[in-house]
Parts: C-alpha cells; structure tokens; sequence
C-alpha cells in the first residue's frame, strides 16, 4: 500500500527559523557543531519516518549511501535499534550505486560495506535489501539498471534518500555532466573521484573506472532528501551546492529544485558559507572581539593592503561601518587587530625565560618545560610542526613524542622485502642462522608477490611495516636531538585492523593515552588539530587526546593529588599535512628561517617509506615535505600580506581549552 509524504516526521528540517544570513542559500540548510550530533538528528528523522510507516503496515522505503560521511548514522540506527527497539523489518532500501565491476566480497565493496555497518546488526529482511550488482556482464548492466528502476517505483518509489557528497558535486555517482533526468546507469568515474577512491584500493590503479549508479532523475523522485556533509574539505563544494547557480557541472545543485531537500552540516562542511565566512556582508552582526579580528583580516587581504593602512571608507564600503562606529576609527580598530596577530608571533613557543609574558602566547614559567607532541601517525610531527619540534629542542626544554598509530598500512610491500633481505643477507650480524632467514625471507616474499592489492597483509608484514615506521620516527627524534627514551609508541588499539577501516575509539585507547601523560606530567601539550586526513585516524586520534585531558581534569576538580598537574598543562593544536588555520585561528605562530626550514625537512626524509609515493595521498599527490612547505610559506606570506614581519615559513597553533 502506498501513502503520501509521511507528515511531522522532518525532525531536522523541523524548528529552522527565519535567517536573514541564509537569504544567498537555495536549499534548507543546518548546521550542528559537531557530524556525530548532526548524524543522531538524521538518525533520529529516519527512525520516525520507519515507526510512522510501522504504525500504519506500510513499508518504508529508503535510499541509503556509503562512504565515510554516514557511517556515523549507521551506528546510531544500529544503537536504536538494539536498545531503543527500532525495528526494521517493514523497512526496504536500496543503495545508490556499486563500483564497477566489483565483487560484493571485496573490501571495497559496498555490498560489505552495508553489511558491516548497518545489515548485519538489525532485523531487516535480507530480501528488502537491494545494491547494485557489480558482477554483471556489460551485455546485461543496461537491462538489470532498468529492473532496478522499476523495482524502485514498484515499491511507491523512494520515502527518504540519504545522500554524501564528492569533490566533483557528484550525488551518487552522478559525475559533473549528468543530467536531470538520468536515470540507473554504468557511469564514467571522474578523475578527481578516482583520486580521492585511491586510498581505499590501495592505489590509483586499483580504483574502477565504472560504477553503476542510480541518476539524478532516479534520486529527485524521493519524497525527501537529506545531504550531509562533514568538513572542512567539503566546505568549498558545499557552498557551490548552496548558493550557487543549478548546474550539471556541479550536481549536488539540482537539489535546489527538490520541494523538500535539506543540507546537513557540520562546523567543519560550513565554513565556506556566506553566513559563516563573512555574515558582514549579508548585515548587522554582533561584532565580537574574533568577529571584528576575522572581519578586519578579511578586509585586509581582499584589498592587498596592510591592515595599518585600512581606511574609514575601506570599512564602510564593505559592509563594515558597525565597527567604525563602534572603534570611532579605521586607526584604532587597525591597531587592535594587528597588535593582536603580532602577540600571536614568537620564537620561543616553550615560552621565553625571564620576559615579560603578558602577551606572549606561551608562559615564561616553568623556564624549562615537560612537553609531550602527539603524532597520530609516525611522521606527523615533523611534517606538521618539525620547526617548532627543533626550537622546543634547541631550547632545552624536555619533548617526548608519542606516536599513537603504527602506521603500517602506509608502507609500501617492495619495503617489506628489501628489510627482510637485509636480514636474510647479514644473518651472522644478527646471531641468525640462514637457512632460518632464508626461509622466512622467502615466505614473506612469495606471500607479498602473490597478496592482491585489496587483501590484508599477514600480521608478519604488518610487523615488519611497523618496525620500519617505528625505526624512522626514531631516526626523525635524533635529527633534532631527542633520545630514543623520549620516543613512546602507544599503538592504540583502535588502529589494529590491517585495513583502512578502523574500529571506534574505546576507553582502552585513551587509558593508554592516560598512562602517558600521567608518566610525564607535562607542561605544554601538543595535538594534531588536522582532521582533513584522508581516513579519520587524525580525527580519533585527537579525540583520545581530548578524552584523556577531560578525565585527568575531572579527577583533578575531584582533588586526586596525582593529576593536579593537568590544571598548569595547556593544550596546543597543530596542522599542517592537509589543511591549515585560518589567520584568525591563529593563538601562536612560529617563524621559520630558511635554516630551520631545511632542519625541518631533513627531519622529514628520514621517513623514507613515505618519499616518492605516498601510499595515501588524499586529494593532494604532493610529498608530504612538499606539502608542509607551501603551507608553512603560505602561512608567512599571508602575515607578510597583512603587515607584519617577512618570515621565510610559519608555523600555526590554535590553543585548546578543555
């Protein structure tokens, strides 16, 4: 039986006032802070839309999607379906697309994909689950995308639709060119979505060149769509699907002529927003003291000028002119903002001995600190902040690093060979016998030649791949003078999978981190804030951090002697490898002269398994050295651009409260 758009069951589309911010946005869009509180919303919509349809024996029929963006809101269906009593047994669904052509057993199915993250943990009939079949013969795609589409429509059509989004715009894989009206179809893949897919087969070459994909005809049919979106890598697609003009070239933009669409974003996904980035220019804002510093850096930068050198006129021809009322002048508004960012440069970020601190973004005292930097993977440290690693150092303050994954994924097999035969060659320096070292050289080597590119290393390669990222951020510590001893390779849990998928942060993750900081009690705390990286491990990885300092803070409320010292610790994010921080982020930079700059990169080289050719390049195929360079460069040019010191490089922190 087959009923109209279920009523009162848009929970977040639901209470989305009137904006005059908003007036540039084409579609219904909301913004949460954080994706997994935008992903319980949405979560929280289908679960109604499914007890709606129960209550009256009718089926709900849904359009899922995969890839990183809903993973969140297959977790929290699952949780309410295991204790909340969701049941999904009158629901259908029927996923977007499948690349191909691709085994449904392969780990980049999205057969396994759905099955590991939603299917196999509720109570829906396997017979309602439909995605489309990749191991079709090509003579037989066209027939089955029909019967897929009449499927479809024989269940009433689509009740809700689930959508991501890539780069390219593609909803689905409905690359730029697709047109309104398409249908299910074999498609072309993009070559930037081919890029971005590399990660997960293990290289660029690896990827489908086809998918089948349900078309843009297909997805506009559902009574109701939801887009979500987290990040800040989708923020600059998310505002040419906003506020942009309807265009083939970016598909996501065909959502603006759906009746009941709504965007789903989280902070990260909405900076590029009209209302986000420059609310100014829309009217009247609250002009906080970070308002008026991102609004006066803006200014500055779209003129190509100084900010010193800002006028009246400037401000009042840009939508500015509450802050000259409010500053009574350009002068004195010029002045705050650039003492500002001047406080924010210094060469001591351990903190200077003996000066004076007030503006200073580190303390003077302790003179000499106990710093420990986080580095999710084994070479993050140096590629984010090997400057600021080097000053500490050079300083003589007390760093420790802690590595928190392996990183053995990201190793290369031809390096797993060349150090088993390093073994095998000189078995007498290491106590060995050969015939023992021939034998085990010669199995890792015929298991590696013969190991397809999407099948899991044996737990002897993914050793070896670890020793060898482990005995590079060693030889990375030395470079800038710190002991073997101050190198601490915490191998979270959450890490140890041998795949691109990782399992969730548990409690025995940020135990771990615990442990380490109560060891080392430290001063200064530095984090990677870069949660652009290509699977999430940044993002878990600070997430421990983050838990670790709040349990150690509790406790020190709570008056446990031995975490008093957590009260004195400031916590200090970096980024660097994938992204940066907006000038207006910034709390600390640090100048790098063209000496320590190459310190820096040297430091970098000795991560050998990561030069020429990143196992997971993302969506930048530069070196990851490369990488830090332009960005640290940038990061001056823009301080340089805004009338401050000429520096050759910088590099940025944000500091955190917790």
């Amino acid at each position: 039986m087959i009923s109209a758009p279920v009523k009162n069951a848009t929970i977040v589309g639901d209470n989305i006032p009137y904006n005059p911010f908003t007036t540039l946005e084409k579609i219904p869009t909301k913004i949460f802070e954080k994706s997994d509180i935008a992903s319980r919303a949405v979560a929280e919509e289908i679960a109604a839309l499914i007890r709606d349809k129960a209550s009256r024996n009718e089926l709900c029929v849904l359009g899922l999607a995969t890839g990183s963006t809903p993973k969140t809101l297959y977790g929290e269906l699952v949780r309410l379906h295991k204790e909340e009593g969701l049941s999904f047994k009158n629901v259908v669904t029927f996923n977007l697309d499948e690349y191909y052509p691709m085994s449904p057993n392969a780990l980049q199915s999205y057969v396994r994909y759905m099955n590991e993250y939603l299917f196999d943990h509720i109570d829906i009939p396997k017979a309602n689950i439909n995605v489309p079949d990749g191991t079709l013969q090509k003579s037989a795609v066209l027939d089955y995308c029909r019967a897929y589409e009449q499927k479809i429509q024989s269940y009433g059509g689509l009740d809700l639709q689930v959508l991501g989004i890539g780069r390219t715009g593609h909803i689905g894989f409905n690359e730029p060119g697709s047109g309104q009206e398409s249908r299910t179809r074999l498609v072309t893949l993009d070559h930037l979505t081919i890029q971005d897919a590399a990660n997960d087969f293990f290289g660029e070459s690896f990827v489908p060149r086809k998918a089948i994909t349900m078309g843009v005809g297909s997805i506009m049919s559902a009574r109701r769509l939801i887009l979500m979106a987290w990040g800040e890598k989708k923020a600059s697609i998310i505002q040419r699907t906003v506020e942009g003009e309807v265009s083939d070239s970016v598909p996501a933009t065909y959502l603006q002529l759906h009746e009941n669409a709504i965007i789903i974003l989280d902070d990260g996904a909405s900076a590029q927003l009209t209302r986000v980035k420059t609310p100014w220019v829309l009217g009247d804002i609250e002009w906080s003291n970070y308002m008026v510093k991102k609004a006066v850096i803006w200014l500055s930068l779209k003129l190509q000028r100084p900010i010193l050198k800002l006028t009246n006129r400037d401000y009042m021809d840009n939508g500015m002119s509450d802050i000259i009322t409010e500053y009574d002048s350009a002068y004195n508004v010029n002045i705050k903002v650039f003492n500002q960012l001047q406080h924010t440069i210094t060469g001591w970020p351990g903190g200077k001995p003996n000066a004076d601190d007030t503006n200073r973004p580190e303390r003077a005292f302790p003179a000499k600190k106990r710093v420990v930097i986080f580095s999710p993977h084994p070479d993050d440290d140096v590629i984010s902040m090997g400057g600021t690693f080097i000053r500490l150092a050079d300083q003589s303050h007390e760093v420790h690093v802690a590595y928190q994954t392996s990183g053995n994924i990201a190793v290369h097999d031809e390096d797993v060979i060349r150090f088993a035969d390093f073994v095998n060659e000189y078995h007498e320096a290491f106590g060995l016998k050969q015939d023992v070292t021939q034998i085990m050289f010669n199995a890792i080597k015929q298991k590696l030649q013969s190991k397809k590119p999407w099948e899991r290393d044996s737990s002897e390669a993914l050793r070896i791949k670890g020793l060898i990222r482990r005995g590079e951020a060693k030889a990375g510590c030395r470079s800038v003078g710190i002991p073997d001893e101050n190198a601490h390779f915490l191998d979270l849990p959450f890490y140890q999978t041998g795949t691109v998928n990782k399992k969730p942060l548990s409690w025995e993750d940020v135990q771990i981190t615990i442990d380490l900081l109560q060891k080392i009690k430290p001063h200064q705390v530095y984090a990677a804030g870069d949660l652009a990286d290509p699977h999430g491990t940044h993002r878990i990885c600070l997430e421990a951090v983050f838990q670790a300092l709040g349990e150690l803070k509790r406790k020190a409320v709570e008056g446990d002697e031995a975490s008093q010292w957590v009260k004195d610790c400031w916590l200090w994010l970096y980024r660097g490898a994938w992204q940066e921080w907006d000038i207006e982020d910034i709390d600390m930079a640090v100048p790098l002269s063209p000496d320590e700059l190459m310190r820096k990169r040297k430091a970098i080289f000795k991560h050998q398994s990561q030069k020429d050719g990143v196992m997971f390049p993302g969506d930048d195929d530069r070196e990851f050295w490369q990488r830090a360079e332009v960005r640290n460069r940038a990061t001056a040019v823009a301080y340089d651009a805004l009338g401050l010191a000429n520096y050759e490089a910088m590099e940025a922190f944000k500091r955190w409260h917790y």
